[in-house]
């Protein structure tokens, strides 16, 4: 059985939950570059997790993973940011799982200029 993966994320410069903020994940592959499709993507909901049925499912192996926030979307959708590019636009983060029955938690914490990305406790 597989522990899966959790994503939370804030906003820590408006101390809110990042509602909306885009997040995709992808394998990687054995040279360390992401691979085929998309395992999962959508938006954070209220509750500042990413909410997708692949996460938390056999999908989830020993193996490389990225997962791409994208940070520059989520400010200029909440009218804080300008049209063009922003300091921070995509932030990736790239992990392996080594034992796939272990739960996998990610907390992103993020402003506009910096993040925080970590395995954490589940």
């Amino acid at each position: 059985m597989s522990g899966g993966i959790s994503i939370h994320c804030v906003d820590v410069a408006s101390g809110r939950l990042a509602q909306g903020l885009g997040v995709e994940v992808q394998r990687l592959g054995s040279d360390g570059r992401p691979q085929g499709e998309l395992l999962a993507d959508g938006r954070v909901g209220s509750n500042g997790l990413l909410q997708h049925p692949a996460l938390m499912s056999e999908a989830i192996t020993a193996g490389g993973y990225e997962v791409r926030f994208a940070v520059g979307d989520f400010y200029r959708r909440l009218g804080l940011a300008a049209t063009g590019p922003v300091f921070l636009e995509v932030v990736p983060y790239r992990f392996h799982i080594a034992d796939p029955v272990q739960h996998y938690h990610l907390p992103f914490k993020f402003t506009a200029w910096g993040f925080s990305l970590f395995r954490g406790g589940a």
